[in-house]
């Protein structure tokens, strides 16, 4: 469905997005993750015609972002993280203006906004006046907006902004819903939402691409090392000296509060050092208030080593 190949784009001397390349396949759901300033933005208008490259290739489904601009945004629907809405308008009155502007016309408009309202779960509100709704609401009509000409793909850039726990769990399961005949590209900072929904991940940092792969696969490499958690009453820099000093520990940081110091020591994979580190504060004197073995990693400690890393690299 997409094929980017070495894509450039500059702005004046900035350099936004670097020599990228990356593929999604139809009816895949793929997180598009990154800190703010990284490129996904930029990428994603390059992608839905908004924006052209500076170098490189873009197409999608097998047409040529420059080329055939016209043709692409027939087949792409595009939510941008700040919804562009006529506020003065009724909600079924934008979206059956937004219909013909996509030339559906007649009873195949009618049909389509009345669709549009229920997956979006808009019908109730849908006489009010868009101005007047809540921030949730809002999202929820531009959404419907960019279901409404059925595309092949659909670009969300945060699409569950503003909406409470009830909210994004409904549009969690429509974006799931949709991959049965939609290429889903996601970007959210809700990496939990990540996890939950995407096939895949790509995270972007700096402009480049530093990961793509599974969320499983992601979390998986992370999973080598055992951690365990220690409070102990200590200066924090002679604690954290000390627990580099025990066999099988690969690294120990922490952070001071109060009194009480909390270092978190990552050891070699099968390697078990509470009882050493429970001598170890016993032979110094420490109080110890807390031994635990930290809980698994996760897609958001795969997002901070990929770009902490990519920004110490810079």
């Amino acid at each position: 469905m997409i094929r980017v190949v070495n894509l450039t784009k500059r702005y004046g001397r900035t350099v936004a997005v670097k020599d990228i390349s990356f593929a999604i396949e139809p009816g895949e759901i793929v997180g598009f993750l990154g800190p703010n300033g990284a490129g996904k933005t930029t990428t994603m208008r390059i992608l839905s015609c908004f924006l052209p490259p500076t170098r490189g290739t873009v197409t999608i489904a097998g047409l040529d972002v420059v080329r055939d601009s016209l043709a692409i945004r027939k087949r792409v629907g595009y939510l941008p993280e700040t919804v562009p809405l006529y506020t003065e308008m009724r909600v079924d009155e934008y979206l059956r203006f937004r219909a013909q502007l996509r030339g559906l016309s007649g009873g195949a408009r009618r049909d389509r906004v009345r669709e549009v309202l229920k997956l979006c779960s808009l019908s109730d509100v849908s006489r009010f006046v868009i101005g007047r709704l809540s921030k949730g609401y809002r999202q929820r009509v531009g959404l419907a907006d960019t279901l409404l000409h059925n595309p092949d793909l659909l670009i969300l850039d945060e699409p569950t902004i503003g909406l409470d726990p009830n909210q994004i769990r409904h549009v969690r399961a429509l974006i799931k819903s949709l991959a049965r005949n939609h290429t889903v590209l996601l970007s959210t900072h809700i990496l939990s939402e990540v996890e939950m929904m995407c096939d895949r991940v790509l995270i972007i940092n700096r402009g480049r691409i530093v990961a793509s792969d599974t969320p499983e696969s992601l979390v998986g490499r992370l999973r080598g090392d055992v951690r365990f958690i220690a409070e102990v009453r200590g200066p924090l820099e002679s604690v954290m000296k000390k627990c580099h000093e025990l066999p099988h520990v690969v690294e120990a940081t922490g952070e001071a509060g109060g009194d009480w110091s909390r270092v978190v020591i990552e050891c070699e994979k099968g390697s078990d050092i509470r009882s050493e580190l429970f001598a170890l504060v016993v032979e110094n004197g420490w109080p110890l208030r807390e031994l635990k073995v930290a809980p698994d990693r996760n897609l958001e400690d795969v997002f901070v080593a990929m770009t902490e890393e990519g920004r110490d690299q810079a």
